[in-house]
């Protein structure tokens, strides 16, 4: 680790222990043709990132004494497009669900949408507006665990329609646990297309529908967990609006910020927030 003043967003030497074998196993999969071991330290990279997630700043606004940008780039794209970052994820994910006295996949997921503005200099052809909420932008996908961990995460225009959003979903989450999910919980803006294909892969689509008595944010058994994940999203700006040129970039964002909140479960460290400054 180098000597330079600590960030709050920084790993721990606990929390990079969590981290660091998978990143060790990609480095020695991935020799440098030269031999050369690279200039900037990995748990740099990974700081690096994770400053950015949390500060919402630019690439090339990344501080001094971190990597520079175009190194932090690479490792980021590469993870995004080889699936380190979730590969990251997911074993952390694990390891929270069996602390918790869980199994390491669950047998069911909460999924619901979340439509964000799209910054300047995102492409236009990668987003929409949302019709129902007027807004303008991207779309985010969550499928989620009883404990608020996701379990799958897609990103689209706002303008397609959560129809989409619940088959891409329930297609990932069927191929990530291994078939141990067989409910799924939606809300009413899913229709029956997501309910049949539910069906086709196993899982059983319940449509949860709102209570006409009651008016204004009412939270509802279970179905609240993605809300609160999608409220947990927040604390990292780089999240708050989709800056990410792909919406695949904008995918590896959540798993990275997730990522984060699991280390400092696992760890007992708290997580810093930027609404009282």
């Amino acid at each position: 680790m180098t000597d330079r003043k600590p960030y709050k967003s920084d790993l721990s030497d606990e929390r990079w222990a969590l981290v660091e074998p998978v990143i060790t196993s990609w480095k020695a999969q991935h020799p440098s043709v030269s031999g050369h071991e690279g200039r900037y330290e990995m748990r740099e990279i990974v700081n690096a990132l994770l400053y950015q997630s949390r500060t919402g700043c630019q690439w090339d606004y990344l501080p001094h004494d971190l990597p520079p940008a175009g190194a932090v780039k690479y490792y980021f794209y590469t993870w995004r497009d080889d699936g380190t970052d979730q590969v990251i994820h997911d074993l952390l994910r694990w390891q929270v669900r069996e602390r918790r006295g869980r199994l390491a996949d669950p047998s069911l997921v909460v999924i619901d949408t979340q439509s964000l503005h799209a910054a300047a200099g995102v492409p236009s052809e990668t987003t929409g507006r949302d019709a129902a909420k007027k807004v303008p932008g991207r779309k985010r996908g969550l499928a989620v665990d009883v404990l608020g961990l996701v379990i799958a995460v897609v990103v689209l225009a706002a303008s397609v329609h959560d129809n989409a959003f619940g088959t891409a979903l329930l297609d990932k989450v069927a191929a990530s646990t291994a078939g141990t999910v067989t409910k799924a919980m939606v809300d009413q803006g899913f229709k029956k297309t997501v309910v049949d294909h539910g069906r086709q892969v196993g899982i059983e689509v319940e449509i949860v529908e709102r209570n006409p008595t009651e008016t204004g944010f009412v939270p509802q058994p279970i179905r609240w967990r993605v809300e609160q994940t999608n409220g947990i999203l927040m604390l990292h700006r780089r999240l708050v609006r989709d800056y990410e040129h792909r919406p695949s970039s904008a995918e590896s964002r959540v798993y990275w910020a997730i990522s984060d909140l699991m280390t400092r479960r696992l760890t007992g460290s708290a997580t810093p927030s930027w609404r009282g400054a």
